[in-house]
């Protein structure tokens, strides 16, 4: 029932401001359980692909929007619950299990599966590789694929940004892909990343993006990596810090002042050069240099 309410209210908003257009609507069947196997652009996906497609859409969701405490927890949970989304563990062995048997009870409903195959939303904007649970999905349960391509909502909210920009964007749907020639192989993983690679590229037709041949998340962990490396080369280092591994490996290079008999005996209280005038007060008048510029006078021994 929430699920209704929340469309009627967003649908009005959502059309005037980003004008969603659609093509390929006649592909999702009227009736009777489908996976809709789409890019992974933007937050925003999971809501204009329900606003164009009249029937409702059930998708796979990561857990964290479901785990928050305490009011905005609750209302995060209320919300995600009522457009649609079901809560699945993605970090992987057993967790994995357990979203593939949450979208098989989703499509033995006879509901259409909304899930992204890239695992999470690209970094940059391109398609990246399909990760091979939703061609379990489909073997299991016996259901078309059909691939769905979002456009131009990576320009409207890209990963990491909050505020929506305002531009029109565009859903492209295409024909639904049968599976049924691997009915059966559900456990053969080649026949798995063949049917993953099939749905992979009937996206990058559809919707023209670059294909990279590795998983988004990597490529978020190589990027975030790259940025941690940038961030801590540009820091500014700490005099002290310089000062105190130049000590260790050449103790000269210590500018600190010497203390204790060794210093009191190589530099005395000065601190540098005496002047001349000063180094002949200092000298006997035996040794001291006569004012007309004769050479010292030898004291007999």
């Amino acid at each position: 029932m929430l699920y209704w309410v929340v469309k009627a209210i967003l649908t009005p908003i959502l059309r005037v401001f980003w004008r969603p257009w659609v093509e390929g609507l006649d592909h999702v069947p009227t009736r009777g359980p489908a996976i809709l196997a789409s890019n992974h652009l933007s937050f925003l996906d999971s809501f204009f692909l329900p606003l164009v497609v009249p029937r409702r859409i059930t998708f796979l969701a990561k857990s964290d929007y479901f785990t928050g405490v305490g009011l905005k927890g609750w209302s995060k949970r209320k919300f995600f619950s009522g457009v649609g989304q079901v809560p699945i563990d993605r970090s992987g062995g057993k967790a994995s299990e357990g979203a593939l048997r949450t979208g098989v009870r989703v499509l033995g409903n006879g509901d259409l599966l909304g899930i992204y195959p890239e695992g999470t939303r690209s970094p940059d904007g391109r398609l990246y590789r399909g990760k091979i649970g939703v061609a379990r999905m489909a073997l299991e349960a016996g259901v078309p694929v059909i691939p769905v391509a979002m456009i131009g909502t990576f320009e409207v909210q890209p990963l990491g940004r909050l505020v929506p920009r305002i531009r029109r964007v565009g859903i492209r749907i295409g024909r639904p892909l049968d599976f049924s020639r691997y009915a059966g192989m559900a456990d053969d993983r080649f026949v798995l990343r063949s049917m993953t690679d099939e749905i992979m590229y009937e996206l990058m037709s559809l919707s023209g993006q670059e294909y990279v041949d590795m998983y988004a998340q990597r490529r978020k962990e190589d990027l975030a990596a790259a940025r941690e490396t940038q961030a801590a080369a540009e820091t500014p280092a700490d005099p002290r810090a310089e000062v105190a591994t130049r000590a260790e490996t050449d103790p000269r290079a210590d500018p600190r002042p010497e203390t204790g008999p060794r210093a009191e005996a190589t530099s005395g209280s000065d601190t540098g050069p005496r002047p001349l005038q000063d180094r002949r007060a200092g000298e006997s008048s035996s040794d001291a240099v006569p004012p007309t510029g004769e050479p010292p006078v030898r004291r007999a021994v």
